[in-house]
């Protein structure tokens, strides 16, 4: 019997949880071209999220932003203007002044959706179906949304994160063959390598996918993304990122490209769990190839 594509295992290992969004709300706000959203998903959940559209003319190529987590639940989708300890600076302002959109969801547990990761990631794993299944699926019904405006040029909306923000910015890229490029930032390394030297204990829970690894290494999945354009940048002394759990996904990955494919990796000798100035200007440079941003 054929074993099925890696895509639909990902997907049935991440509980099949399928989602549309039903309505969008936007609220008041006072800064021009700023959108503050409401998105009530098709099981009856609501998520803020922010749009921001650039001053020039429509259609707009976009960058589907996902924030990270780094133990701060108050932050969620204003890491977009507020930024974080582990960013150079935000991104909002840098992606607009590319002249693309950008837009943020606030995924569960963080912002005004702040709850406790443990029971919640334990109450849907009992449900078969893990935390990180549900904030895909939650991104993934919010991709479709953003790719489905008018005023967004679909077939160049890129993903984009630090940290947690950067692992589900290569899933979503992974699962959704819409995703037109890549980038990641200080979150690429292979889970089995990770658990053996120790170090996957330094994620919270919300990553834990039960059955993952018979199925796929993290390069693998990255790989998924291939031929599309995928940036990934790192931290030599990151200790989520180690030297061998980091080249066992950087091999993977580099196999499934080919030599000729679209992947570039930002390697910074001197950085930890840090997006340094040089990695931001890589992550500007290679959307504005990627988005095709003059």
């Amino acid at each position: 019997m054929t074993e099925p594509p890696l895509r639909d295992r990902l997907r049935h290992l991440l509980g099949g949880q399928n989602l549309g969004v039903l309505r969008v709300d936007c609220l008041p706000v006072t800064t021009p071209r700023r959108f503050d959203l409401r998105l009530s998903f098709s099981d009856g959940s609501v998520a803020p999220a922010w749009l921001a559209l650039p001053d020039r003319p429509a259609p707009y190529p976009a960058v589907f932003y996902a924030h990270a987590h780094g133990n701060r639940y108050g932050t969620g989708r204003d890491e977009l203007w507020d930024g974080r300890p582990a960013l150079a600076c935000p991104y909002g302002p840098d992606i607009l002044d590319l002249g693309a959109a950008i837009f943020c969801l606030e995924m569960p547990l963080f912002g005004q959706r702040r709850g406790d990761e443990a029971a919640l990631a334990k109450a849907h794993a009992w449900r078969g179906q893990p935390l990180w299944g549900r904030m895909l699926a939650e991104a993934q019904a919010a991709f479709t949304w953003l790719a489905g405006r008018p005023i967004i040029a679909e077939d160049r909306i890129a993903t984009l994160g630090l940290s947690m923000g950067g692992s589900q910015a290569f899933w979503l890229g992974a699962l959704e063959p819409r995703v037109a490029a890549v980038a990641h930032l200080c979150c690429f390394a292979d889970m089995a390598e990770l658990i053996h030297c120790g170090a996957h204990d330094l994620h919270g829970p919300y990553l834990t996918v039960p059955g993952l690894l018979p199925v796929a290494r993290t390069g693998q999945i990255a790989g998924l993304i291939a031929p599309r354009p995928q940036l990934v940048g790192l931290g030599a002394k990151d200790p989520l990122t180690p030297l061998g759990a980091r080249d066992r996904g950087l091999a993977d990955l580099r196999a499934a490209y080919g030599a000729t494919g679209d992947l570039s990796v930002h390697l910074e000798a001197e950085t930890g769990h840090q997006e340094t100035p040089a990695m931001r200007r890589a992550v500007l440079r290679f959307l504005r190839h990627a988005l095709r941003l003059s």
